[in-house]
C-alpha cells in the first residue's frame, strides 16, 4: 500500500499532546495520527448512517426495492 507524505497545520497544544503520547507509547506520530483518523472516520460513518436512518424513519427519504432498480437497469 502506498503511503503518501502529507503536510498539515495543527494547533500547538494538539501537537504537544501528540508528542507526549508518541513518546509514552513508543510509537511514531504518523501511526498515532493514522489510528486517530480511522477512529474518527468510523465515528463519522456512524453519524451519517444514523442521520440517514432518521431521514428514512421520518419519511424525508424513501428506499427503492432492489427489484425496481434491477428492472430499471434491465438486469
Amino acid at each position: 500500500m502506498e503511503r503518501p507524505r502529507v503536510t498539515f497545520t495543527i494547533d500547538r497544544n494538539i501537537l504537544l499532546e501528540l508528542d507526549s503520547i508518541a513518546k509514552e507509547l513508543g510509537q511514531k506520530k504518523s501511526h498515532i495520527v493514522e489510528q486517530a483518523l480511522e477512529l474518527y472516520f468510523d465515528t463519522v460513518d456512524t453519524m451519517i448512517a444514523d442521520r440517514r436512518l432518521d431521514r428514512l424513519a421520518s419519511g424525508k427519504d424513501k428506499t427503492i426495492p432492489a427489484e425496481d432498480v434491477w428492472k430499471e437497469l434491465d438486469l
